[in-house]
């Protein structure tokens, strides 16, 4: 199938519609932005970790009608972008006029270098303008592991975790934060959170590196795949962003989801939860808003603010990664997944869902639709990631529990592990050796001894296996310990 540009594409940029015009369909908004002298945002990283690239989307809010969103330029494809509203660092203020987060890190010597600088200021911008930001935190921000870190003014200093400063140092940026009052009234940018964001454009491009297309429905996209084998989905690219960026992949069809309605759902039932593969984490972090326990605790340790205002569980899913951080939390809570195709739906337990390393039983013209937590949840619950940083790094091993425990006894246990064998399983004989025991020290340690030897670790540059072997043994302990202090 041969896709033909259905209009002109552009976007919003700073209040001015600018025409996308004849470039590459993997031509970032970063390069793109830069081309057009729009230099504040920059390339560090190019992964996603530094954060110099940072500019606002306006984005469909949890409690508003728009919610501006600082996003990567440097893992988005421009074209993904059409029809969207974007503002970067010079478009938040004047060097006649600051807009109030320049004028703080400004006087309070936030800024050295200023390589970094547009990016933190983008980053601090969408927190800025975040609904209910003097609020109680806790309201909004669920308490977990790795507890948001809130001023008094209400201000999330890990909406800043995915920028990085080598030169000024963090104090005078976090003095600068802690500093912004609330929008004025008639602020453009508060005000224009009242109405929605643009509806997302039908979008097809074609270059000589290959097409770009953004179908209208569900049934059109999939209507593509099933034509198409070498067509890669896109949601939030922060995958994808690293693969055309580092390894210079150039896949011959790209097809964007992110905005398709029926990838979007949200229910919270009195027997399940159900997600929307194609919801951001930072949207459903908020739509749950601590409803999950579990959840609530692995959302913090993911990447970073930037990274989970693109990345959705779908998209982590869909990786088949052995390393991803959300399949052992959600194979704890008995996950199950809604395979679409043209061929109808299909339901499939997350523990049935992994075959090997990088493959799953989706099948190339299946997309995940619907992620489905069963109710009721287990009354203890955790997630453990053990990394070289607590925040914004990659898995050495994670573990997901949910264990419910009457009378004294385990009534059930369910244990999801990352990072420990070629794909994400349960471990299924500490569960085993959990199941019926009484909830004591001499059950848990016996436990533990086996769950150390589940999987099959490997050697890497992030831990050796007997490491990994190691920790996985502690972490029950750790579990356990933790439960009976509370």
């Amino acid at each position: 199938m041969t896709t033909q540009a259905l209009r002109a594409p552009a976007l919003t940029v700073n209040g001015e519609v600018t025409p996308i015009g004849d470039i590459s369909v993997h031509t970032t908004v970063l390069d793109w932005l830069r081309d057009r002298g729009l230099t504040g945002a920059k390339e560090g990283c190019a992964e996603g970790e530094c954060g110099a690239c940072s500019v606002l989307v306006a984005r469909p809010g949890t409690s508003s009608a728009t919610e501006w969103t600082a996003v990567n330029a440097c893992l988005l494809p421009v074209a993904s972008l059409d029809g969207q509203e974007l503002v970067t660092a010079e478009g938040l203020g004047t060097a006649a006029v600051l807009h109030p987060v320049q004028k703080e890190m400004a006087v309070r010597g936030g800024s050295q270098c200023g390589f970094c600088t547009p990016g933190f200021i983008c980053s601090m911008a969408a927190e800025y303008y975040r609904p209910h930001r003097t609020s109680t935190p806790t309201e909004h921000h669920p308490v977990g592991a790795g507890d948001h870190e809130c001023g008094a003014n209400g201000f999330d200093l890990h909406s800043l975790s995915g920028n990085l400063c080598r030169c000024t140092g963090y104090r005078p940026i976090k003095d600068a934060a802690y500093a912004l009052e609330e929008p004025a009234e008639n602020d453009a940018l508060a005000v224009r959170r009242n109405s929605p964001p643009p509806a997302p454009a039908a979008t097809g491009m074609v270059s000589s590196e290959g097409e770009f297309l953004r179908p209208p429905t569900l049934q059109a996209a999939l209507a593509v795949l099933s034509e198409r084998d070498d067509a890669v989905v896109v949601a939030g690219s922060t995958d994808l962003g690293v693969q055309l960026n580092i390894f210079g992949s150039r896949p011959p069809l790209t097809i964007a989801i992110d905005r398709l309605e029926e990838l979007r759902e949200f229910t919270f039932a009195p027997d399940e939860v159900r997600l929307g593969a194609a919801l951001t984490l930072t949207e459903i972090e908020r739509l749950l808003s601590g409803r999950v326990p579990l959840l609530a605790q692995l959302f913090p340790q993911f990447a970073s603010r930037l990274i989970r205002n693109g990345a959705t569980i779908g998209g982590n899913l869909g990786t088949g990664s052995p390393i991803g951080d959300t399949p052992p939390a959600l194979l704890a809570l008995d996950a199950s997944l809604v395979l679409a195709s043209q061929r109808g739906e299909r339901v499939v337990p997350l523990a049935d869902y992994f075959t090997g390393y990088r493959q799953t039983v989706r099948s190339a013209d299946e997309l995940i639709k619907t992620i489905i937590l069963p109710l009721p949840l287990a009354p203890m619950t955790a997630f453990h990631k053990i990394a070289k940083r607590r925040f914004d790094d990659i898995s050495s091993v994670a573990i997901g529990y949910a264990i419910t425990v009457a009378d004294g006894t385990i009534q059930d246990a369910k244990i999801g592990l990352g990072g420990v064998a070629a794909t994400p399983l349960r471990a299924r004989s500490t569960e085993a050796a959990l199941i019926g025991k009484p909830w004591s020290e001499q059950t848990v340690r016996t436990a533990a001894a086996l769950m150390a030897a589940e999987g099959t670790p490997m050697d890497d540059h992030r831990a050796s296996s007997s490491y990994r072997a190691a920790m996985l043994g502690q972490s029950l302990l750790r579990f356990y310990f933790k439960e009976v202090e509370a």
